[in-house]
C-alpha cells in the first residue's frame, strides 16, 4: 500500500466513525492478520473498537460482501454490522467481532457444544431463499474450475510434475462424478468456507460468521463437510459420521418434504468433501507459490488424508486413490512441508 493510499484510507476511517462510537485521540489503526484474499484489516482504537477494511474493488467483490451480509442478517445470522462504505475505493468500517476464533476454543470437552452451535447457525443460513442476483449458482462449470486447480497448482507447480493423457482422462472421470454428486443434492445457500477459522465466538455467547462473500447456491452437504472435515483440525471419523447424520435429521425435521436415506446422505457428504479437498490442494499450493503464503502448505497433509480416506470408500473414486498413492505420494516425500508434518505426527 502506498503512503498516499494509506493516508486516504486513514482519513476516511477517521471521518466515518459513527457518532455513537467514542473517538480516542490520537486516532490510530493497527493492522490485523489477513485472510486468503487481497483484503487488509485494521483495528481502530475507538471505544468500542471497529474493524477497518481496505478491499481493492479490482480484486475483491465488495458488492457481494455487502449484499450477502444483509441477506444473512435478515435470517438472524450474526455477521459484522456495516457502519460505513466507500464503494469506489473499497473501504469499509465494520463491527469488531474480537479475536476469539472457533478453532482455538475446540477440544474434546467443548466440541459437542460448539459444533452444535455452528450447526444451528448453518441451518439458519440454509433457510434463506434463492436469489439469483445475490447468490450465483454453484454450477458444473464453477465446480470443475475449482478442481482444475489441483492438476495445475498442486501437481504441476508445487510437485513439478506433468500429467499424461490417461491421467488427465482419469481425473476427468472423477471430476464428472463429483460434479454429478454435487448437483443431485438439495440446493441451499452455501457459505463456501464454513470452518473453524471463519466462525467466531462473540462476547455475548453468540457465534459470528465471517468471510462469506463467496457464497453461492449449491449442495446441502458442502458447508457441513467444510465444518466437520475442517482443513485445520481433525476429529475421529466415527464422530464426523454421527454428527453428519444428526444434522441430516435436523434437516428432515425442518423440511418434512425431504426424504434422504442415511447412506445416500453420507455418500453426498463424503464425495462433496473429496471435491472440496481436491480444490483445496490446488488453492493452498497457489496461495503459497503465487501469493507467498507458505503457511498453508503445513495444512496440506491433513487435506491429503481426508481426500484419500474418502476416495478409498467409494468405487467411483478407487482409481483416483490408487493413482494418487502410486504416482503422487512418492513425490510428496521430497517436500519439506510433508516431511515436517509426518515427523510431527510421530
Amino acid at each position: 500500500m502506498s503512503n498516499q493510499h494509506y493516508q486516504q484510507f486513514f482519513d476516511w476511517v477517521a471521518a466515518s466513525v459513527p457518532e455513537a462510537i467514542a473517538l480516542v485521540e490520537p486516532m490510530q489503526i493497527a493492522p490485523l492478520a489477513g485472510d486468503a484474499g487481497f483484503r487488509r484489516y485494521y483495528r481502530t482504537n475507538t471505544v468500542p473498537s471497529l474493524v477497518a477494511v481496505d478491499s481493492p474493488p479490482a480484486k475483491e467483490n465488495n458488492s457481494a460482501y455487502l449484499n450477502i451480509s444483509h441477506a444473512l442478517q435478515s435470517q438472524m445470522v450474526r455477521t459484522p454490522i456495516i457502519y460505513a462504505v466507500n464503494a469506489e475505493q473499497g473501504f469499509m468500517l465494520l463491527e469488531d467481532f474480537g479475536e476469539q476464533l472457533l478453532l482455538p476454543a475446540l477440544n474434546q470437552q467443548s466440541v459437542d457444544s460448539l459444533y452444535g452451535q455452528a450447526e444451528t447457525c448453518l441451518l439458519q443460513i440454509q433457510q434463506l431463499l434463492p436469489n439469483e442476483q445475490i447468490f450465483p449458482s454453484y454450477n458444473s462449470a464453477r465446480l470443475r474450475d475449482e478442481m482444475a486447480l489441483f492438476p495445475q497448482w498442486f501437481v504441476g507447480e508445487l510437485l513439478g510434475s506433468s500429467l499424461h493423457q490417461d491421467e488427465t482422462a482419469m481425473l476427468e472421470r472423477l471430476f464428472t462424478c463429483l460434479v454429478e454428486n454435487a448437483l443431485q443434492q438439495p440446493q441451499v445457500l452455501v457459505h463456501r468456507d464454513y470452518h473453524s477459522r471463519n466462525l467466531m465466538l462473540l462476547a455475548d455467547g453468540d457465534m459470528g460468521v465471517i468471510d462469506f462473500q463467496d457464497a453461492v447456491w449449491g449442495p446441502v452437504t458442502y458447508d457441513l463437510v467444510s465444518l466437520l472435515k475442517d482443513c485445520y483440525i481433525r476429529w475421529p471419523a466415527t464422530m464426523v459420521r454421527q454428527r453428519a447424520l444428526a444434522f441430516k435429521q435436523r434437516l428432515l425435521t425442518a423440511d418434512p418434504g425431504l426424504d434422504i436415506e442415511d447412506q445416500q446422505f453420507l455418500r453426498w457428504f463424503d464425495l462433496m468433501g473429496l471435491q472440496r479437498h481436491i480444490k483445496v490442494m490446488g488453492i493452498f499450493a497457489r496461495l503459497a507459490l503465487r501469493d507467498g503464503k507458505y503457511s498453508y502448505l503445513q495444512d496440506l497433509p491433513m487435506v491429503i488424508d481426508y481426500s484419500l480416506e474418502a476416495a478409498r470408500q467409494y468405487p467411483e473414486a478407487e482409481e483416483f486413490c490408487r493413482w494418487f498413492q502410486q504416482r503422487i505420494s512418492p513425490l510428496l516425500q521430497s517436500q519439506s512441508w510433508y516431511d515436517a508434518a509426518q515427523k510431527a505426527d510421530l
